[in-house]
């Protein structure tokens, strides 16, 4: 063992000798690896950052792998009960909806139906089995004013530990305080974008309450969401409107309950509960997500293709160390026939010449990666704010494993031939030179 590792650390000396003595092979060499690791690594790369990227906008609007959703329809006591068990928890949080009018009071939205601003509005309808139908909202003989429509989520907790929603402005809410009579508001993009385009009074209509409350913006999110929303604490909007209008609408869902995959404890309390309040067991669903097993198939085969169209770049740098590699052995026959003569064993001369390709391998490896890294850098500078998803992305570690792969697996491949012709060098070639 012992002699084995001083073989290995003399093959390390003597092949670091010979890439110093022949620098400009050596660069050529790397010269011709380099875009072959590259490829492998930027295509690692780019596989993970759009790995992570799809993830994080699929985890806006249906929640980080591994969280468990319960959808309960709205009927009965199943809000109240729900509002009652999850609140104060941080391990579950309970979302209900409600469809709300800021502005002008006794006039139509001006996206009417709750759509996006951008998009003229129509009539809400409402759809079942017998077809679709206009639903009376109260609107019908009402002016057009300047008043905006959005759908009105009331939470129970923090919902960002499930939906990473990204912060544009302001803050988001504090669950801690006392509960305001004022509720606090935070819009996602396609509200904060509509009320920056109109400017309506501060009045908020919310279906079933007797009063209308003046709402408080105090921050701006993107929930990934196309539908003007605002986020509201639960308590706030009790403040306003009994707890059965907040059951969900024709628009809506009555009641989600997102819970972390150890919250099993709750969701029993919770499953127990609405049975012993009169909800029937089957329509309490509770389903877990996972994107990431939905999506690895995809994933993974377009990261097989591309990473074949880098292994074919790789395999011409492959060539090109082997071209050198057989150049250089044929001019230094003598020498490995010298060291032949006065006893260096052929796996020894085998390793000089292996151990300058993989020396030069890992090198070029180590320009590619840190080629990588600061490619990454200069991208995120120039086109990050145009992709958010893609805020505070670092460097992904398979990227630069897979370029050491790479390295070596060239170093080998390209060395290995004039490996072993160097060490079939007879002794007997030391007697012409």
């Amino acid at each position: 063992m012992i002699r084995l590792s001083g073989r290995l650390r003399a093959s390390l000396i003597i092949g670091g000798q010979g890439i110093r003595a022949r620098k400009l092979r050596t660069f050529l060499s790397m010269v011709s690896l380099f875009l072959g690791v590259l490829a492998v690594v930027v295509v690692q790369a780019g596989a993970e950052i759009a790995n992570r990227a799809m993830l994080a906008d699929v985890e806006l609007y249906q929640g980080k792998d591994g969280t468990r959703q319960m959808y309960l329809s709205p009927e009965g006591q199943a809000v109240p009960v729900a509002l009652e068990v999850l609140k104060g928890r941080t391990d579950a949080v309970a979302m209900t909806s409600a469809r709300a009018i800021i502005g002008e009071p006794g006039v139509k939205p001006i996206n009417e139906g709750g759509g996006p601003i951008d998009q003229p509005g129509g009539a809400r309808m409402m759809c079942d089995e017998n077809g679709c139908r206009p639903l009376d909202d109260g609107n019908a003989a009402s002016p057009q004013g300047q008043a905006i429509e959005l759908q009105l989520v009331g939470l129970t907790g923090d919902i960002r530990q499930f939906r990473p929603f990204r912060p544009s402005q302001g803050r988001w809410l504090d669950f801690d305080g006392a509960p305001s009579l004022a509720p606090r508001l935070v819009l996602n993009l396609e509200a904060a974008k509509a009320f920056s385009r109109y400017q309506v009074p501060a009045e908020m209509r919310v279906d079933g309450a007797d009063a209308n409350p003046t709402p408080q913006f105090v921050g701006v999110v993107d929930d990934g969401g196309y539908q003007p929303t605002a986020y509201v604490r639960s308590d706030e909007l009790l403040n306003w409107l009994p707890v059965t209008s907040m059951s969900g609408n024709e628009m809506g869902p009555g009641l989600q309950v997102l819970m972390t995959p150890a919250a099993v404890e709750v969701e029993h309390v919770l499953r127990a509960r609405l049975v012993a309040a009169g909800t029937p067991a089957d329509r309490i669903q509770v389903q877990t997500v996972e994107t990431l097993k939905r999506m690895s198939t995809e994933l993974a085969l377009m990261r097989w293709i591309f990473l074949g169209m880098a292994a074919l770049v790789l395999l011409i740098g492959v060539a090109g160390i082997l071209n050198v590699g057989l150049a250089t052995v044929g001019e230094r026959i003598e020498e490995f026939a010298l060291r032949r003569a006065v006893g260096t064993p052929r796996l020894l001369l085998a390793g000089i010449v292996l151990a300058e390709t993989l020396l030069t391998g890992l090198l070029t490896a180590a320009l590619a990666i840190g080629a990588g890294v600061v490619g990454l850098k200069v991208a995120l500078m120039l086109f990050g704010s145009r992709f958010p998803s893609l805020e505070g992305t670092a460097f992904p570690w398979q990227a630069g494993v897979a370029g050491v792969v790479a390295g070596l697996v060239a170093g080998i491949l390209g060395g290995l031939v004039p490996a072993l012709r160097a060490a079939r060098i007879p002794i007997s070639t030391v007697m012409r030179a």
